[in-house]
């Protein structure tokens, strides 16, 4: 299944919110995001569905290897892109805005040379 920005949006919350969480409920992801708790419902479910999440008895949710590889991803790319934007004076919230939008529909090539110039500096 090819995810949409959305999916990756929400491997992604779900990536950060577990960097700082014992675990992540779709409550969590609907106070993240301020999505209500019906859309946070049918996303987490077609994730699921598609294998990019599991989700417990208790209703925790865990990146399966696919999720976690398309949020790690999309997560670099946010954190690279952010980084590039401040370091050429646009400020922290607009950068961070920006490379939100910037992330997902970048290239993969346009990425690895953006990234490989960052690194070279």
């Amino acid at each position: 299944m090819q995810l949409l920005e959305s999916g990756e949006m929400y491997l992604e919350t779900i990536y950060v919110l577990s960097k700082s969480k014992n675990y992540v409920r779709s409550i969590d992801i609907a106070n993240y995001t301020g999505y209500s708790k019906p859309s946070i419902s049918r996303a987490v479910n077609l994730l699921k569905d598609n294998g990019y999440i599991k989700i417990d008895d208790d209703g925790h949710i865990t990146l399966e290897q696919s999720g976690l590889d398309v949020a790690t991803r999309i997560f670099e790319r946010h954190t690279l892109l952010t980084k590039l934007l401040c370091s050429i004076g646009v400020s922290d919230q607009t950068a961070s805005a920006d490379a939100c939008k910037i992330e997902h529909v970048i290239s993969n090539e346009t990425f690895d040379k953006l990234k490989e110039y960052i690194e070279k500096k």
